[in-house]
């Protein structure tokens, strides 16, 4: 009697189900269930249901017709992919994100009295792929602790993945211990990075490679060479008149690899020898450079006492020309103004890092 009320029940009300009377009603134990089903299936005889889209049917009012210029807005805010700047390089930032078709991520970054930086994030970045556009270029200090700063609050704004973006990486060249009782200052600012919340570091011509190693993060490392290439080939320089020059012993594998890119031209080493910081002396020339256009290749100029007595020592020993290429170009303050610029032709490059870091940008989001 109750199993056919039951079901009698479940027929006449479709909007009550045997589960919930079940349930509810003490007389009917769990273990006793019953099952309501159609005996026919559903029949529409007009056809199936239509269920309208907005679309830009006219029947529909005006109101509801898609627009362009809203459904463009949608997906410009939709992307989960956050670009924010330092105060270190703005102008690199504001082209990095028009090439990526992107605005710059709104932030506040200011200074008290006592040099103290305060950071915050104008907009969310929760669950979104922040990438943190700031070189420690100097002074280097005051930019690298804006850079910790900044991914903490990346880190506390609950941020799915944080790439602090750094084209020049300040302290690359402490990468060793040269004499006793020396700090590895390279060490100990990838340490900083990663304790501050960084997921992933991209950086442009490291001083030297082991530099990647220092970060227990994983670290992309995009090089500068495709826009010196392009740079050297609008100079139409007959590729056996091409000899690269290693403007020290420690750049040899970087001049290397770029004879290797120009028809593996030949390789010139100035063998110099350094009496401290910042201080360089030009001995002499392993490697044959009369009559040649030589190209200089470094990944830094700072004082540039390397390039211009690197450059000097290459016309007296007979270079036609000489070329000097560097990605970055520290030039810090207080140079020499009667070095001999005029006998180099300088290249630089930064335009090369926005092409690779969109690549690098997808196939991190990729991974």
């Amino acid at each position: 009697m109750a199993s056919s009320s039951l079901l009698w029940l479940c027929s006449s009300n479709p909007l009550i189900s045997p589960a919930t009377l079940l349930k509810a009603h003490p007389r009917f134990p769990i273990r006793q269930r019953f099952r309501c089903s159609l005996v026919e299936p559903l029949k529409f005889e007009n056809g199936k249901p239509h269920f309208p889209l907005l679309t830009s049917d006219p029947a529909f009012p005006t109101f509801l017709s898609p627009n362009s210029h809203f459904q463009n807005d949608i997906n410009k805010h939709d992307t989960r992919l956050r670009i924010f700047s330092g105060t270190a390089n703005p102008a690199l930032a504001q082209e990095i994100a028009c090439y990526m078709g992107l605005k710059l991520g709104k932030i506040k970054i200011k200074r008290f009295a006592d040099g103290e930086i305060y950071v915050q994030l104008q907009e969310s970045v929760r669950g979104c792929d922040v990438f943190l556009v700031q070189p420690t270029c100097p002074p280097a200090n005051e930019n690298l602790m804006e850079l910790l700063i900044m991914i903490d609050a990346c880190r506390r704004a609950s941020a799915k993945n944080i790439t602090a973006v750094i084209p020049y990486f300040g302290y690359a060249r402490a990468d060793r211990k040269t004499q006793g009782r020396e700090s590895i200052a390279a060490k100990l600012v990838a340490n900083l990075i990663t304790e501050a919340g960084a997921n992933r570091v991209l950086a442009c011509d490291l001083h030297s490679g082991q530099s990647m190693g220092y970060f227990d993060i994983p670290v992309d490392h995009v090089y500068g060479q495709p826009v010196i290439l392009d740079y050297l080939a609008s100079k139409t320089i007959c590729s056996d008149d091409l000899v690269v020059v290693s403007p020290d012993v420690g750049g040899v594998a970087r001049a290397r690899a770029f004879a290797k890119k120009l028809s593996d031209a030949p390789l010139a080493i100035v063998d110099k020898r350094r009496h401290g910081h910042n201080v360089a002396e030009v001995m002499n020339l392993i490697g044959d450079v009369k009559g040649k256009v030589a190209v200089m290749v470094d990944d830094m100029i700072d004082t540039a006492g390397t390039i211009a007595k690197g450059a000097a020592l290459l016309h007296q020993e007979g270079a036609r020309e000489v070329y000097a290429c560097s990605t970055h170009a520290v030039f810090r303050e207080g140079l020499n103004p009667m070095q001999p610029w005029a006998l180099i032709d300088f290249s630089t490059c930064y335009e090369n890092f926005v092409m690779e870091l969109q690549i690098i940008i997808y196939a991190t989001l990729g991974s």
